[in-house]
């Protein structure tokens, strides 16, 4: 692994960031709080709002928590939580627009975010263009006068594209542009948004911070320059999680390190047994030395996790289905970052992406890389079976 895989900072704030047990009767981990309505003393304190807590809505020990721990990792002026990824990006997006305005939206953004754009952002007078994730500086010409936010995703969650985050961050901070990056593959352990220059970092906490397939969970952690304007959206808008989703995203924020050291070594045996089969044509994975993001990845992030993707030879729509129908192991499900191991078709090629094959994605978990082989072995017999003979 790389060297700057080492990193002891951000696993102690891992640890130890959004825990008070002097408040909580010496408990190691902060008690649920499952609370909507909450007392005042007298008049003037409910009038005043002269308290921390005022309504389970804007928040609770358990909400400040896990948000606390975000902050710290992430290096912000504060962060929210969501009931889901997607609600983290569509707010973020709704906190830093207005009607008239104009997005760049990164082409290998998460599906839903591209379709959030297309409909109801447009129903609000908000136009947007997508641009080729690989324009690095260059996006400066896509720039126009109503242009009010950047929106990036790095790596795509399906094209594994790697963007060159600091050069459109430099260039939108000197136009007075807001940046937004979806942060859920590298998590914050292994990029820092922030410190590259980007205003706003999201995640699906759903995914690795959670870790274990069993809450949809939302994080924005934002700038000071755009905190206020994040915080007014998120309350204006009633996102709000429960105290056990929170108390699933902090918990799991602690484990995080060594079950991302896991899912990185689990995929890195599959990839090196994947890359030698005759039906693979390609590796999709950023820190896969032969990646055109390689270089982008060596010098931007600190670590991989285990989600990858790979092409397949062109075949019949029958031997994909074969390929499908018959896994042991591995999961068919729309989501990642849980123990399990999961495997979709990634139909997400680029307008100027090489390849013509189906495209596979898969999140490795927790089971034991020799078995995860065999049931890919089964299934490349299934696709062979299905092909054309030559």
């Amino acid at each position: 692994m790389n060297d700057k895989t080492k990193h002891s900072a951000s696993d102690t704030k891992l640890v130890t960031s959004g825990r008070h047990a002097d408040q909580h009767a010496g408990a190691v981990n902060p008690p649920v709080f499952r609370a909507s309505t909450i007392l005042h003393p007298d008049l003037e304190t409910l009038e005043s709002k002269g308290q921390r807590y005022t309504y389970g809505r804007r928040g609770t020990p358990t909400t400040d928590a896990f948000a606390e721990a975000m902050t710290a990792l992430e290096g912000g002026a504060g962060t929210v939580l969501l009931p889901s990824g997607l609600a983290a990006v569509t707010t973020a997006i709704l906190a830093l627009t207005a009607s008239g305005d104009h997005i760049l939206l990164t082409e290998s953004c998460y599906g839903p975010t591209r379709a959030f754009c297309h409909g109801l952002l447009r129903r609000f007078g908000v136009d947007f263009t997508i641009f080729d994730p690989l324009i690095g500086a260059d996006i400066e010409k896509l720039i126009r006068p109503d242009t009010k936010l950047i929106f990036l995703e790095s790596p795509g969650s399906l094209t594994f594209d790697v963007q060159d985050v600091p050069a459109i961050a430099s260039i939108a901070r000197a136009r007075g542009i807001k940046t937004a990056l979806d942060n859920t593959w590298a998590t914050p352990l292994y990029f820092k948004p922030l410190a590259h220059g980007v205003d706003v970092s999201i995640h699906a906490a759903t995914k690795y911070i959670s870790g274990h397939s069993d809450c949809l969970l939302g994080t924005i952690t934002a700038n000071a320059a755009t905190w206020d304007a994040v915080l007014d959206t998120h309350g204006r808008l009633g996102m709000s999680v429960s105290g056990d989703d929170a108390y699933l995203g902090q918990r799991g924020l602690r484990s995080l390190s060594p079950r991302l050291q896991r899912h990185r070594e689990t995929a890195e045996k599959l990839i090196a047994w994947l890359a030698q089969r005759p039906e693979v044509s390609r590796i999709l994975y950023p820190a896969h030395p032969r990646d055109p993001g390689y270089a982008l990845w060596q010098r931007d992030f600190t670590g991989a996790t285990g989600l990858f993707g790979l092409e397949l030879v062109p075949a019949p729509k029958a031997a994909l289905s074969a390929f499908f129908r018959g896994f042991s192991l591995f999961g068919i499900g729309w989501s990642w970052g849980g123990y399990e191991s999961l495997i979709v078709p990634a139909h997400a090629h680029r307008e100027n992406q090489p390849g013509n094959g189906e495209r596979v994605r898969i999140s490795a978990g927790f089971e034991a890389p020799e078995d995860l082989i065999a049931d890919l072995a089964r299934a490349f017999d299934r696709f062979n079976a299905a092909r054309p003979k030559a």
